[in-house]
């Protein structure tokens, strides 16, 4: 059965297969669904909602008309500002806040689908930022031969620094929003500052 990876974390295999037919309809070439999130409510979740992420885009997959029809407001990575969730008694509630336009969030997610949708999102975030960051440094490098720019020089030695000081700071959002625990944060600050 091609659904079986997506049900890794006790998606529904129903609505998993209707949704993912229809993503699959809507892919780009190149593009892949990395992971999907099934809305479930407390008590009984007839036509769920879904979170559909793509090594492109994030997905919101609403039912719209009884489950007759889907609205999908799909966002591409470099329109996405950041992901957050919120673990609450029944399940917990992603948001999506894009670079523009209001914030779009999903309700009832279960808690370990929550964390992956986050871990996933924030791996293709990442990619993004990685790129942009390759791409300045290109754009930075001299037309001429093999000289380095003294910018570039400034460029290298900065980066270590900055990229100590982010994983610093992401670090300190995971133990904030209490995902990882007190030991954890020390042992993983540790490993961080003995990079310096």
């Amino acid at each position: 059965m091609w659904i079986e990876q997506y049900l890794t974390d006790e998606q529904d295999p129903k609505t998993s297969e209707k949704i993912l037919g229809k993503l699959r309809d809507m892919l780009t070439s190149g593009e892949a669904i990395v992971y999907l999130a099934i809305q479930k409510k407390p008590a009984v979740t007839l036509i769920p909602d879904c979170i559909a992420v793509t090594n492109k885009r994030i997905v919101f997959c609403i039912p719209g008309n009884l489950g007759l029809t889907t609205n999908f407001i799909a966002f591409k990575w470099d329109d996405i500002k950041e992901v957050s969730f919120k673990e609450e008694f029944f399940g917990a509630k992603f948001i999506a806040i894009p670079q523009k336009g209001e914030n779009v969030a999903t309700d009832y997610i279960p808690k370990i689908q929550a964390r992956k949708l986050y871990q996933f999102c924030n791996e293709q975030l990442e990619k993004l930022k990685e790129l942009d960051r390759n791409q300045t440094f290109d754009e930075k490098m001299p037309a001429s031969g093999n000289a380095i720019a003294p910018e570039r020089t400034k460029m290298e030695e900065a980066s270590p620094e900055d990229e100590v000081t982010l994983k610093l700071k992401k670090l300190k959002i995971l133990f904030e929003k209490q995902l990882i625990t007190q030991e954890e944060y020390e042992t993983k600050k540790a490993d961080i500052l003995s990079q310096l």
